[in-house]
C-alpha cells in the first residue's frame, strides 16, 4: 500500500479509504468487523464514516472495531445531515456542531476525531458560524483537522477565504462525488483543490456499482442493489446516456485486459488532484475482491484517452 498526504497536511493516508456506510446496514456488525480487519491487513489505515450513517450505528461499529488499533488509523466522521426530528438535530450551527461533536466521540470510543467534515452545506447558517466552532474543536484537541463533503465550487472557495481573513482553521479536505460517469467536479473544484492543498477524497469511483457492468439497460436492477433499492442512485445514474458510456467502459477495460473495478478505481485515483478514492462494500468478500483488484495505476495521459474514449468524439462539446 502507498501512502500519501493528506492535502498540505502532514499526516499521511493510504491511496484507498475505506467507506463504512455499510456498517450496520448491508453488514451486521461482525460482518463490518471483518471488513475493517480485512482493510488493515491490506494496508489501509485511513476509514470514513458519518453521524448519520445507520443513524450513528456505523460510527459505534467502527469505533469497536478499531479497539487497541486507534493509533494505527486516520479516522474520518462528518455532521450535518439529520440526527433526529428536532429543528436543532441537523445542520451546522454551532449548537449542532458542538453536541454532534460529543456524540461521535463517544460512538467511535476515541478521544479526538482526525479528520472532522462538514457532510453537506447548510445554507441556514453563515459559514463562519460553523468554521469558528470548528476551529474551537481544533484548538481543543478534540478534532485534529477538518474538511467539507458536497462542496460546490463556490462554497469551498467562501469557506477557504473565510478561514484565511479571520485566521481560522481551514478545510485540507474536500469530499465529491467523482467517477468517469460523473467528471463534472474537474472543471473547477478539482484546479481549485490543486491551488490550495485541498486534498480530494472522492466518493462513488464505481458509479455506485455501475461501472461494473452488473446493470442492463433492458431490465430493472435487482433488490438489494443500490440502484434497485436507493431513489438517490437511480437519480444519478439511470440513463441511456450512461448505459452508453458504461458499454464504452466495459470494451477499453476488456481491451487493457483488466477487470473494471480496478480500472474505474484507478481512473479516479489518478487525476492529480486526488489523493484517495473511498471504496466501500456490504461484505467481506466484496472488499477482498475489490482491494485485490485495486492495484491498477494509469498516466495522465492513459486517464485522458479513457475520458475520450468513454464520452466519445461526437459528444467532446458535452464532456466536463
Amino acid at each position: 500500500m502507498d501512502y500519501v498526504n493528506l492535502g498540505r497536511s502532514g499526516v499521511k493516508v493510504s491511496k484507498i479509504a475505506l467507506g463504512c456506510m455499510s456498517f450496520g446496514r448491508e453488514a451486521d456488525e461482525e460482518e463490518s468487523m471483518r471488513m475493517v480487519n480485512r482493510a488493515l491487513d491490506y494496508g489501509i489505515n485511513f476509514f470514513d464514516t458519518a453521524n448519520s450513517y445507520s443513524n450513528g450505528r456505523s460510527e459505534e461499529i467502527l469505533g469497536e472495531a478499531l479497539k487497541g488499533k486507534r493509533n494505527r488509523v486516520v479516522i474520518g466522521t462528518k455532521v450535518s445531515n439529520p440526527m433526529g426530528e428536532g429543528p436543532n438535530d441537523r445542520g451546522c450551527s454551532r449548537y449542532h456542531i458542538l453536541r454532534s461533536v460529543e456524540e461521535s466521540l463517544r460512538r467511535l470510543h476515541t478521544d479526538r476525531i482526525d479528520l472532522y467534515q462538514i457532510h453537506r452545506f447548510d445554507p441556514g447558517t453563515p459559514l463562519d458560524e460553523s468554521l469558528r466552532a470548528l476551529d474551537d474543536l481544533v484548538r481543543w484537541g478534540k478534532v485534529i483537522y477538518i474538511g467539507c463533503s458536497n462542496f460546490t465550487f463556490q462554497q469551498l472557495a467562501n469557506g477557504l477565504g473565510i478561514s484565511k481573513a479571520s485566521g481560522l482553521t481551514s478545510f485540507i479536505s474536500l469530499q465529491p462525488m467523482y467517477n468517469i460517469l460523473k467528471p463534472e467536479p474537474e472543471s473547477d473544484l478539482l484546479p481549485l483543490c490543486l491551488r490550495e492543498g485541498i486534498g480530494v477524497i472522492p466518493y462513488n469511483p464505481l458509479a455506485g456499482g455501475f461501472l461494473t457492468g452488473k446493470y442492463q439497460s433492458d431490465r430493472v436492477p435487482s433488490a438489494g442493489t443500490r440502484l434497485g433499492d436507493q431513489t438517490i442512485y437511480q437519480e444519478r445514474y439511470l440513463s441511456e446516456e450512461n448505459f452508453r458510456r458504461t458499454s464504452l467502459f466495459l470494451e477499453i477495460a476488456k481491451r487493457r485486459g483488466l477487470n473494471p473495478i480496478g480500472l474505474a478505481v484507478a481512473w479516479a485515483a489518478s487525476h492529480p488532484a486526488v489523493t484517495c478514492p473511498i471504496i466501500g462494500a456490504r461484505n467481506e468478500k466484496q472488499l477482498r475482491e475489490t482491494l485485490e483488484l485495486a492495484s491498477v495505476k494509469l498516466s495522465i495521459e492513459e486517464r485522458e484517452q479513457i475520458k475520450k474514449e468513454v464520452w466519445g468524439q461526437a459528444n467532446e462539446d458535452e464532456a466536463p
